[in-house]
């Protein structure tokens, strides 16, 4: 089963069978929300091959508006997610699945000319492209995993620097 103990950093190596959860779970998505959900992307590090990752999937469904997708939240209960409002990110609603201790799933809702939706792709295609790159990404996780392994606040927080260096380089290609 896919998942992670809340607070705890577990990385663990990249799985084919990622793809398929991701898919799986898309198929879904489909099902219960219907044309509300315009596309969709995995992101995160499940989604870049031989990336190891903390095992939640992380997907990304674009909505015409925030404002209309706000009725997305209770459908989207009823079929397992946690509606997580983050006031640190204003341009998205955040969902996730499984239990508290060992979710599955992520899921974002955002519009496509979102900073979040460009940011993650952006990030996602980087890395995918420049593998020298995503060995550089891998191995700065594996030092943050080791050193935090009960505090993940502070290996995401660790790892932002990082994240933004290649960000500026992805928007300037």
């Amino acid at each position: 089963m896919i998942g992670l103990e809340r607070g705890t950093v577990e990385l663990v190596q990249y799985q084919e069978g990622w793809k398929a959860s991701y898919g799986e779970e898309v198929e879904r998505l489909k099902t219960v929300a219907g044309e509300r959900l315009l596309d969709f992307e995995h992101i995160g590090s499940t989604a870049i091959e031989g990336l190891p990752a903390k095992p939640i999937i992380d997907i990304l469904a674009v909505v015409e508006s925030l404002e209309e997708a706000g009725a997305l939240v209770p459908v989207l209960e009823q079929s397992g997610y946690e509606h997580r409002p983050d006031e640190d990110v204003c341009d998205r609603l955040f969902f996730a699945k499984g239990p508290r201790t060992k979710r599955t799933h992520y899921l974002s809702l955002v519009e496509c000319d979102s900073d979040f939706y460009h940011e993650k792709i952006a990030f996602r295609e980087y890395l995918r492209e420049h593998p020298e790159v995503a060995e550089q990404y891998a191995s700065l996780k594996r030092a943050l995993a080791e050193k935090y392994p009960k505090r993940r606040e502070k290996y995401t927080a660790e790892k932002s620097d990082f994240i933004r260096d290649v960000l500026d380089s992805a928007m300037n290609e």
